[in-house]
């Protein structure tokens, strides 16, 4: 049977933080920091038995910040080009070394990194991490590179723009002067020169606010400022390419199941290809997840060798669309046809760190409002569905932590405390009777998508198109589909409305034709609820009667 996956993204520096302070714009010692060894077994165990199969561990590798560990051999850098006190996880400092932030023992980071590997391969999961191919922090500097390794940017030729040889990019003899302030307290002013492009692809001297100020940008053998316009530099193999599969080795080496990439749509899909097949090569089995989100490249990188790509602009946004009241249910189904030849490399998701909270004022208002999508997400198809740490408590992502305001999120800049983690895994006593209520729905949408087979590895059949004028059925707010496998089958009815629906499902000869059902009488059990099994009269054309209470789903198995 194929196995479901999914993921449960754990921002680590946040999980297990067990400081109640909670201060704006606090330091580590104001604040606190959670730590890997906060995932012990028991933590471990109760991640799993949500129906968890992958932990993407979140801000592991050594990032920019404001905290200083210099006693350890960990160079300082300047708060002008950190964002937060803590930093964001995707200004990367040293591609070969964990995040200090992380460690009860500073100088054992690595040794603690690799015995929170073992133990989560222990507790049945594997572990995906960040790889962060497109840009890193300004002061980018390794201290923990294997001997006879060369740092990136040390052999470049800043006197040339743009090189294949080199690993960043120049604004040649042009100190950088963003359009902000460079003095920061008692550090003086920070320098750079010459100048080096920004992350988001900003290839002057003078970022804004707004932009990736504390990154640059790293040069895959692409001239994006060519006379002629954008030129491509693929051969010899450039440097860069060299050196960022380097550290994909080192990390597979450790045992790391799966890298999500950052931003993957900005390197070249022509890089993804050459060092995607030689680390699968290596390491069968070796997840890669693309953060892509233009939709017209989704077949060159699903070709280049992703497993999975970021559904984000389609079904992502679509279903928030549906909560929000601003997109009928029956937008779903264009949404999966888009994609359908791929359909099987498509990651669903709700949450992430990226995107506002679910719950929060921002979107849906109340995590139980988000019932119906989470139903439809991580049951329709076979592909892979993630959630974020606090997501099955309810997290609301409505704290002014810091350089995060409230915006619906939860801080990736900040150290903080997250209240809805802290109740549900430092102080269970603490958890609200709403809390509880989502994390119990949470648990049985994601292990039936584990334990029935229907959806790991069962047919698709959505039953939208014979429904819009069915008694009771609105297909602004109703969405109902079919899974079967062998002789099990499921019907799933989810309802984004506020009212309970009393409706009528009807099962066209088509489905009977393409499912290979009988015609014939079934027990249906609700997996959803405890109710008394309901009888099915199976005939082609038929209608199932179903009542979908406010804002949920049912899950109806019967054999057949």
């Amino acid at each position: 049977m194929s196995h479901k996956i999914i993921i449960y993204q754990v921002f680590t520096r946040l999980f297990g933080n067990r400081s109640l302070n909670r201060k704006e714009n606090g330091t580590l010692v104001e604040n606190g920091c959670g730590k890997m060894s906060f995932f012990d077994a028991t933590v471990l165990h109760r991640i799993k038995k949500l129906g968890v199969t992958h932990i993407w561990y979140t801000g592991v590798i050594r990032h920019a910040s404001k905290t200083d560990y210099s006693e350890f051999g960990i160079p300082r850098q300047h708060p002008a080009v950190v964002k937060g006190n803590a930093g964001s996880p995707y200004a990367i400092t040293d591609y070969y070394d964990v995040d200090p932030d992380l460690a009860e023992n500073v100088g054992d980071r690595m040794g603690e990194f690799e015995a929170l590997l073992a133990r989560t391969h222990k507790a049945g999961m594997k572990v995906i991490i960040d790889f962060v191919p497109n840009h890193v922090a300004r002061q980018y500097k390794s201290v923990a590179k294997p001997v006879g390794t060369k740092d990136l940017g040390e052999t470049d030729d800043t006197n040339m723009g743009f090189s294949p040889s080199n690993n960043f990019y120049y604004c040649v003899n042009t100190p950088f002067e963003p359009y902000f302030d460079l003095h920061s307290g008692k550090c003086g002013p920070y320098t750079e020169f010459p100048a080096k492009a920004t992350g988001n692809d900003h290839f002057d001297s003078h970022p804004g606010v707004n932009d990736w100020y504390e990154t640059v940008k790293l040069n895959y053998g692409v001239d994006y400022c060519d006379a002629g316009g954008r030129s491509y530099h693929f051969s010899p193999v450039p440097n860069t390419w060299m050196k960022m599969i380097d550290i994909l080795r080192f990390w597979a080496g450790k045992g790391v199941d799966g890298f999500r990439c950052d931003m993957a749509e900005m390197v070249p899909v022509e890089f993804w290809s050459w060092a995607i097949s030689s680390m699968k090569a290596d390491y069968p089995g070796l997840l890669f997840i693309g953060e892509v989100y233009n939709p017209s490249l989704y077949r060159s990188f699903v070709a280049a060798g992703f497993d999975y790509l970021y559904d984000k602009v389609g079904m992502y946004d679509c279903l928030c669309g549906v909560m929000r009241g601003t997109c009928p249910a029956s937008a779903i189904t264009w949404q999966w046809q888009a994609v359908d030849d791929i359909k099987e490399h498509m990651l669903y998701f709700l949450e992430n760190h990226d995107e506002i909270r679910l719950a929060s004022d921002f979107l849906a208002g109340d995590a139980r409002r988000g019932f119906p999508a989470l139903a439809v997400s991580a049951l329709m198809y076979n592909n892979p569905f993630m959630f974020y740490a606090g997501q099955e408590f309810g997290e609301r992502g409505m704290d002014k932590e810091g350089f995060s305001g409230i915006d619906g999120r939860t801080t990736i800049f900040d150290y903080w405390t997250v209240m809805s983690l802290y109740n549900g895994y430092v102080d269970r006593r603490k958890l609200s009777i709403g809390e509880k209520t989502v994390k119990q729905y949470y648990s049985k949408v994601l292990n039936v998508a584990t334990t029935e087979k229907a959806v790991s590895c069962g047919l698709f059949f959505d039953l939208m198109y014979v429904n819009n004028n069915s008694v009771g059925f609105n297909p602004d707010r109703h969405y109902a589909f079919m899974r079967k496998c062998d002789d099990e089958v499921l019907l799933v009815v989810a309802n984004f409305s506020g009212v309970q629906a009393d409706c009528e499902i009807v099962i066209p000869a088509h489905a009977f034709e393409f499912l290979h059902l009988p015609e014939t009488t079934v027990w249906a059990k609700d997996l959803m609820s405890d109710d008394t099994p309901l009888q099915m009269v199976l005939s082609c054309g038929c209608s199932v009667e179903v009542k979908v209470s406010a804002y949920g789903c049912r899950v109806y198995k019967f054999i057949v």
